[in-house]
């Protein structure tokens, strides 16, 4: 199947998924959305399980898509990481499958995957991803500052510098999901992470 249609079929899962809980989603409709027939829609994704998994697994590579954008926005390393807080806040607000990954808190109205890996006997290659580990709220946190700290780290940082820049980008994450557990009043979380870096970071 083409990647389009698997997209189409995901789009359509999340679409779904906004209007009814997970538990009151058919496949049939899902497929009839996307303008393919339900076996296509087994071909590509096993079950309700691997379309679970897989709407999942796209949630968080899209975050982490995301991610990378926002640390790519500035020049300054204190703008890449408020930027990068903002970004997790505001998508864990609009986006219910990202909120229920970076805060563990699954709700009855979603799917909630297992996150270790499933058997999978899927001949899809984005699938049998979709069915490898899926991130846990502590992955994401490690995922998200390393990342930083690679973007952020010169070519000639020692080790203490490096080991400094990855405490204050793990620090920036967990205030990010702390205003996504607990939205911060006036200024947001940009004014939050700024007053942390501010003692963080130089220059």
């Amino acid at each position: 199947m083409m990647p389009a249609a698997r997209e189409s079929l995901l789009d359509a899962a999340y679409t779904a998924l906004a209007r009814r809980p997970w538990s009151a989603v058919r496949m049939v409709d899902v497929a009839a959305a996307a303008g393919v027939s339900r076996q296509t829609l087994y071909n590509e994704f096993g079950s309700k399980e691997g379309l679970a998994r897989a709407l999942v697994r796209r949630e968080a590579d899209g975050y982490l898509a995301g991610i990378d954008r926002a640390l790519a926005t500035h020049s300054d390393a204190r703008e890449r990481l408020t930027a990068t807080a903002e970004w997790t806040a505001a998508l864990a607000r609009d986006n219910a499958l990202v909120r229920a990954m970076l805060t563990g808190c699954w709700n009855e109205r979603l799917p909630s995957p297992t996150l270790s890996a499933v058997p999978s006997s899927s001949a899809v290659p984005a699938q049998r991803r979709a069915d490898g580990p899926l991130p846990s709220p502590g992955d994401f946190v490690a995922i998200v500052r390393d990342r930083a700290v690679v973007t952020l780290s010169g070519p000639g940082s020692n080790k203490s510098d490096v080991a400094d820049l990855a405490r204050s980008c793990e620090l920036v994450v967990r205030l990010a999901l702390s205003c996504v557990a607990a939205p911060p009043g006036e200024g947001g979380v940009s004014d939050l992470v700024r007053g942390a870096l501010h003692q963080q970071l130089t220059g």
